[in-house]
């Protein structure tokens, strides 16, 4: 693993990269940090992925403001045109929020060749998205974020409805999201998929790392697999394996 900051306008990004082969772009949540990916980027480096996650700004060891949603998406926007090939993107939460955010740019989604929503969906209800907030100790700290977020729902349900990748939505089986939620995402974009991890609440990276690395893995495999990627994902192993032999 390596450790490397990357400054992208007003903030730098603290970011851990490890692994070699076809990139996994790894967004945690609000209120947590990069290093809740670590177990989950092992397995996928086991896999053949090289996995780069980040503290998103006013996180971690980043610095920024983050009270809208737009300074994040355009920090999404910057990381994937920074990598040299195609790019699968995993967002939890406010990670999944940012993701789709940035997918709004043609030049982004011609680089993401796959998305995984990690309990997230662009449009959740309101009140028990505040609910799980209160109760998590955020009080009134995100309010301004929270706002814009919830406010930016139709907008982010109508690109995803015109984002033309296959999509997996990671549920936790003890999540506050409604099966209304995930109805909508679904009949918004049809290549929408649903795996449900029971034993997982909210934060699913945090409560089952392991199962939550194995569907990863599983969907960006066959992302990476899409004919029109795949020469240059033969690339990118091929690079890979290649640095990996020089160490």
């Amino acid at each position: 693993m390596i450790h490397t900051d990357i400054v992208l306008g007003d903030a730098t990004l603290r970011a851990t990269v490890g692994g070699h082969g076809p990139t996994i772009l790894l967004l945690h949540a609000g209120g947590e940090r990069r290093g809740v990916w670590s177990p989950i980027a092992a397995r996928l480096g086991a896999c053949g992925y090289r996995t780069v996650a980040v503290d998103q700004r006013g996180h971690g060891e980043s610095s920024g403001q983050v009270t809208t949603l737009g300074p994040l998406a355009d920090d999404v926007a910057a990381l994937i045109a920074r990598e040299s090939g195609p790019v699968v993107v995993a967002g939890a939460s406010l990670g999944g929020f940012a993701a789709m955010a940035a997918l709004a740019e043609p030049a982004v989604r011609s680089r993401v060749t796959g998305l995984i929503l990690v309990d997230v969906v662009p449009d959740p209800d309101p009140e028990p998205t505040r609910t799980w907030l209160r109760d998590q100790g955020f009080g009134a700290s995100l309010d301004h974020l929270t706002d814009d977020i919830l406010g930016s729902g139709p907008a982010l349900l109508a690109t995803i409805s015109t984002v033309d990748l296959p999509v997996l939505l990671v549920r936790g089986g003890r999540s506050f999201l409604a099966d209304d939620d995930v109805h909508r995402l679904c009949r918004a974009n049809r290549r929408v998929t649903i795996a449900v991890i029971a034993e997982a609440g909210h934060l699913v990276a945090r409560d089952a790392p392991e199962q939550l690395a194995d569907l990863i893995a599983v969907h960006a495999e066959s992302c990476f697999d899409e004919p029109t990627v795949r020469g240059a994902v033969e690339f990118q192993r091929a690079l890979g394996a290649f640095r990996a032999n020089c160490r």
